[in-house]
């Protein structure tokens, strides 16, 4: 683990974000977009805040390791958008803004009187960014849903688990919540090159599910032309194989991928049986295939009689992709996690911590953490004494009547 350090130069400097959103996805874009520059602020209700800040794992200082992690770089500020006044500041924060994430259903900010038509009015060169469980149109809009929604509708978690048996959760439950918030950083990105030709801003709309739904490779061109509905596997892929997880002598899994057949030759001759790879045996894809259980258990067998660190390197020093399936206390102890700096310590409000480091590394112009998840309002008076202009004495009846 390496200490964080903020870089001099991002490439998102001078951007300014309006983070309207809760919990996961909204927040995780205006994240990525922080952690390269942008000045995000964070907007809440007052008195409660994010539902993020109660999710996940308590800590000492009131607000979850969750709402730490996640909220880093972020100017938290408090505003009740139920109250004309405080849809007023919204509106004026807005007009200095570049960019606005919102992950409310859809209409919701029609109703504070803000919908992308008032933005415009407002702001022609602010770019709205809406992520929602089914998007802005369309039967479903209206809707309310979840990451383990979107997986479900998304065709995700019917492929997740062994065959016959129940579907399960397809790694991480906030899955889509965190590819829909990169692919809402990747639509303000492009949103922003367009501005920059235009001069004018635009919407982007994005349905929860749709991250996950344009990830599943090949499997609606498949279904398209042949009518085949792709099952649940296992830890086996539809294409190839052996291309799974098999578990060693002392009782480790590893994954080996052998995508093609140059690699399962590789793979026959670390096995010491190069006379599997011929096209008399499973020297073709389509052999493999047809094969399926016999090429499995021929490869698990083999892997049951090693130790997990002698089959990664019989595997390496024969060019064939393999890898232990690792746990979080193996991810802290690795090498590579240590030289790639995946892991850092940030001093935060607990004391240093360990989080997951920025991605992806820029070479000329790096992103980095400049802080984690702030406390409740921690900078109302900046952002709205120094950015917006209100005195002090407007400050103190705004927080009195519980506008901020």
């Amino acid at each position: 683990m390496t200490q964080a350090h903020a870089p001099s130069k991002k490439p998102l400097a001078g951007i300014r974000v309006l983070d309207l959103g809760t919990f996961v996805a909204g927040p995780f874009c205006t994240t990525i977009l922080g952690e390269f520059g942008a000045e995000v602020i964070k907007v809440e209700p007052p008195g409660t805040g994010d539902s993020l800040r109660r999710f996940g794992t308590p800590t000492a200082c009131g607000d979850t390791l969750m709402w730490l992690n996640e909220s880093r770089n972020k100017k938290c500020v408090t505003l009740n958008l139920r109250d004309a006044r405080g849809q007023a500041l919204l509106r004026d924060l807005v007009a200095h803004s570049d960019v606005v994430v919102e992950n409310f259903r859809p209409g919701v900010l029609e109703r504070w009187g803000l919908g992308y038509d008032e933005i415009k009015k407002i702001n022609p060169r602010a770019i709205l960014v809406r992520i929602s469980a089914y998007g802005q149109e369309g039967p479903y809009r209206n809707r309310p849903g979840f990451a383990r929604v979107a997986h479900a509708f998304s065709g995700l978690a019917y492929l997740a688990g062994e065959p016959g048996r129940v579907p399960v959760t397809p790694g991480s439950t906030s899955l889509a919540d965190y590819g829909s918030g990169m692919y809402g950083a990747i639509g303000v990105l492009l949103a922003l090159r367009a501005r920059d030709q235009t001069g004018e801003g635009q919407c982007v709309d994005l349905a929860l599910y749709e991250s996950m739904f344009r990830v599943l490779d090949e499997m609606v061109p498949v279904y398209h032309q042949t009518g085949e509905v792709r099952e649940r596997q296992g830890a086996d892929t539809v294409n190839v194989v052996p291309h799974s997880h098999y578990q060693t002598r002392d009782g480790k899994w590893v994954a080996i991928a052998c995508t093609n057949d140059k690699i399962f030759e590789r793979l026959a001759h670390v096995m010491g049986r190069p006379e599997l790879a011929s096209h008399q045996a499973w020297g073709t894809v389509q052999a493999r295939l047809a094969e399926r259980g016999a090429v499995n258990a021929c490869v698990a067998e083999w892997a049951a009689q090693r130790d997990c660190a002698e089959l990664l390197a019989e595997c390496d020093a024969g060019g064939v992709p393999a890898a232990t399936l690792y746990s979080v206390a193996d991810i802290f102890e690795d090498p590579q996690y240590k030289l790639r700096e995946n892991i850092t310590l940030v001093d935060s409000r607990i004391g240093p911590l360990a989080v997951q480091n920025v991605i992806p590394k820029l070479s000329g112009t790096p992103g980095g953490i400049e802080w984690l998840g702030q406390p409740l309002g921690a900078h109302n008076d900046a952002v709205f004494g120094e950015l917006l202009g209100l005195s002090g004495q407007e400050r103190a009846e705004l927080r009195s009547a519980g506008v901020i």
